[in-house]
């Protein structure tokens, strides 16, 4: 009997009859002693010691960093205003959809060391959950990698035309369009996704997570994703920071209209390209590990869907999982380490309680400073002439300064109860 075609997130393994079924990515290590034989089950299979303790240490560590350091870039972007950006809400969909497969197949892998290979434990329905979120993370994923590439193009390389189309309004209806395609794309292994019932000869009953596919179907819809989610993404971002690198470090970024020529001008002008020039290495490194932490499991995938014999070393397809997990965790550590606003954020968050505390202080503090200051202001100014009360008012409205004889400092003040005369006006008082 043939050998099918891997799908993106699954090995293929069979049964004690001799039907092909799929394993889902939470399922790619567990391959039967059975497989493709098409004999009778021998008793269940566990893995090893050692196989345990390092795949649940690792794979426990990958996704507790991951969690919460996905957890954390959402968090700090919605609360920080200076951080609403078209690129960081990309970053943002890039975070909520690592946290989907750190979820769904990152977290059942821990307990799945410790049962019977092969063994579901969370039915049928439970199954297909996973596996929809499973490709709707990895879809997702992949397709907002791709969106702040483009966003980034055009920011950098159209300056004119990013001011239009490069903002958060227009970035947050790329997001929805990216999960509503996402969401319909994947939805069919809502339908697909099933589990089988598997018996060992000492009598043990299990359940195995697997689809519905016939050879004939199965190599397309791979091949459809393989091209669309991987092959695709990573051809148009290598062309696009190809274009965006020769902008940046020829320094021929045209400029923008209105903005004045002079020293000042060049200044800023550098100040921005070298802000542009960081952000884009980082995205770019965020492209590179995409490629290069999925590729071994790819290569595998690509092998088993044309090989006579599907490889299924247990340690290397550990190290295959351990490479995809481990994409959905580092993006946050990247960011702390290339970016100082993501920095800042950080340890703001993670401060919170003690800087908002110093903060309530502080603005208690001027709140009643401001108070006795501007009655003291009042009292003042009330109690010179007309003639010099109005020299002192021109001369502080006007910003200039005030001759030292008179000893004067100037406020900004915008008090209701100090009369219409003196309202939205800058006093002056007596330092």
């Amino acid at each position: 009997m043939d050998t099918p075609p891997s799908l993106m997130d699954n090995l293929t393994v069979y049964d004690a009859e001799g039907v092909s079924v799929e394993s889902t990515l939470v399922e790619m290590a567990t391959q039967s002693s059975a497989l493709g034989n098409g004999t009778a089950l021998g008793p269940p299979s566990y893995y090893s010691i050692p196989y345990r303790i390092v795949g649940c240490f690792f794979v426990s560590l990958i996704f507790l960093v991951g969690l919460v350091g996905n957890m954390m870039v959402v968090i700090v972007v919605a609360r920080t205003s200076s951080m609403h950006t078209p690129t960081n809400c990309y970053l943002v969909s890039l975070a909520v959809a690592d946290v989907l497969v750190l979820i769904s197949a990152t977290l059942p892998t821990i307990y799945e060391f410790f049962l019977i290979i092969d063994q579901c434990i969370i039915g049928k329905v439970g199954c297909a959950i996973m596996v929809f979120l499973q490709y709707l993370g990895i879809n997702a994923s992949s397709l907002s990698i791709t969106a702040f590439t483009v966003e980034r193009y055009i920011a950098i390389c159209h300056p004119i035309k990013s001011q239009t189309m490069c903002t958060v309004k227009r970035a947050k209806r790329i997001i929805l369009s990216i999960w509503a395609f996402s969401i319909a794309y994947c939805s069919p292994w809502l339908g697909l996704a099933t589990t089988v019932e598997r018996q060992f000869s000492d009598g043990t009953t299990i359940e195995a997570c697997t689809f519905k596919l016939k050879r004939s179907s199965y190599l397309t819809i791979y091949m459809a994703d393989l091209v669309i989610f991987y092959v695709f993404p990573l051809v148009m971002t290598c062309i696009l920071y190809g274009l965006i690198a020769r902008i940046l470090f020829r320094s021929t970024i045209p400029s923008t209209p209105g903005k004045a020529n002079g020293i000042n001008s060049t200044h800023k002008s550098r100040s921005v390209t070298s802000s542009r020039v960081q952000v884009v290495k980082m995205l770019a490194v965020v492209v590179l590990l995409f490629a290069f932490l999925w590729m071994p499991y790819r290569v595998l995938v690509v092998y088993n869907s044309f090989a006579s014999k599907p490889y299924a070393d247990y340690w290397f397809i550990l190290f295959c999982r351990l490479m995809v997990y481990m994409n959905s965790a580092i993006n946050p550590v990247l960011y702390n380490a290339m970016s100082v606003k993501f920095r800042r954020a950080y340890k703001h968050l993670l401060s919170c309680g003690r800087r908002q505390e110093e903060i309530k202080m502080m603005a208690m503090y001027s709140e009643a400073n401001t108070e006795l200051t501007t009655r003291y202001k009042y009292r003042l100014v009330t109690e010179n002439s007309t003639a010099s009360r109005n020299k002192v008012l021109n001369s502080c409205s006007s910003g200039k300064s005030i001759n030292a004889d008179h000893g004067l400092n100037c406020y900004a003040v915008d008090r209701g109860d100090l009369g219409e005369d003196f309202k939205h006006q800058r006093l002056c008082s007596k330092m």
